[in-house]
């Protein structure tokens, strides 16, 4: 991995088994969409994919300045929310692309948030055995997290992201300046990526990030783009190193065991910066417990993290419920769930190949001591 600066942003090289992709984060930059696709994708259809709340602005533009640059563009949308990150909406993007004659020469632009990023992900890679992707996030989320690192999926019955693939994308382009078009719930929930980015990397990140929660909340440029820029490259470094999770990629999971159990076990009524901002708490308050993370760890995570979100609510969620969606987390290893730990602030425990085997008990004390105290 390695960055460079452009006149206004920040482009960061990821490396992939088969070479590399560039993130480029930069202020307008969607204006160079056309431009940017076409130098990076021999492509002869593109397949402009958003939700129908993102679609009817940012997806649209995508597709229009597509068009007017001489590209031959469609939109496909699917409805807005978690819920649509299932085998069902990727079997009628699927379908409907077929439909619409798309071949193997056709690549897939996915442009919205985590979900898009995700299921359009899904849509490339399994497309007639795989096309290109270009990810134009439009949130925090996406920006930060989802669409850095090739992760794609769906969501099942047993749990969250648990059918999916490895397909890095040929291209990301993010624009800070989209980030005002979101609610500051949204930019809350996306926002806590890029904290936990800082607590398992970055001590001084993490206090920047502190610092300027009431400008980043306002998706000031001046907070907001430098967020997004340090976070993809703190992200791009860990999964340039381990693109297959296969050890110390996993360290991107802190927060996740027992926040993606939460979350499932909410019906995803729980937002996903939620579920993993309360995971990142317990697995803390764990961590300590265990004498593997630094005392205070778990009160100094809980101060930002609160003046972000407000208190953090998980009472309405059933601990045994959550509990059995641990049972089918994918970094299950011989019946045991595995955890992250932080050591201290801005380091993960190394543990036995970067996470921790913990006795389900525990997780589940873990899980009911911190809701009933939430």
């Amino acid at each position: 991995m390695s960055g460079t600066e452009r006149s206004a942003g920040v482009t960061v090289q990821v490396r992939t088994r088969d070479g590399s992709y560039e993130v480029i984060v930069e202020r307008g930059v969607l204006r160079e969409l056309p431009r940017l696709v076409n130098e990076r994708v021999r492509a002869e259809r593109f397949a402009v994919i958003s939700d129908d709340n993102v679609a009817p602005t940012h997806g649209r533009a995508v597709m229009e300045a597509g068009v007017d640059a001489g590209c031959d563009m469609a939109l496909f949308t699917f409805p807005a929310g978690e819920a649509s990150k299932s085998r069902k909406s990727w079997s009628v993007l699927t379908d409907e692309l077929l439909d619409a004659g798309f071949g193997r020469d056709s690549c897939v632009i996915a442009v919205g948030g985590g979900v898009t990023t995700d299921l359009a992900g899904f849509v490339a890679a399994t497309f007639l055995r795989g096309v290109p992707v270009v990810q134009v996030p439009t949130s925090y989320l996406a920006m930060i997290d989802a669409s850095v690192g090739g992760k794609t999926g769906v969501d099942v019955r047993a749990g969250k992201n648990l059918v999916g693939a490895f397909h890095p994308p040929r291209l990301v382009v993010a624009d800070p300046e989209v980030l005002v078009t979101l609610s500051l719930a949204e930019r809350a929930q996306g926002l806590v990526e890029a904290f936990k980015h800082g607590a398992i990397l970055d001590s001084a990140y993490f206090a920047s990030l502190e610092d300027r929660v009431v400008d980043l909340l306002a998706a000031e440029p001046s907070a907001s783009a430098p967020a997004v820029a340090r976070s993809v490259e703190l992200k791009a470094a860990v999964v340039s190193e381990d693109e297959f999770e296969g050890g110390y990629r996993q360290i991107l999971n802190f927060g996740h065991t027992l926040g993606h159990a939460l979350e499932a076990a909410s019906d995803y009524e729980l937002g996903h910066g939620s579920a993993v901002a309360l995971g990142m708490l317990l697995e803390a308050r764990l961590g300590e417990r265990l004498g593997v993370t630094e005392p205070g760890t778990f009160a100094r995570l809980r101060g930002p993290l609160e003046a972000l979100l407000g208190p953090i609510d998980g009472a309405s969620v059933d601990p045994e419920a959550a509990a059995t969606y641990l049972r089918t987390d994918k970094k299950v290893r011989g019946g045991q769930p595995r955890v992250v730990l932080l050591r201290r602030l801005g380091e993960v425990d190394p543990g036995e190949g970067w996470s921790h085997e913990v006795p389900q008990e525990a997780l589940v004390e873990a899980l009911a001591a911190g809701l009933e105290g939430s």
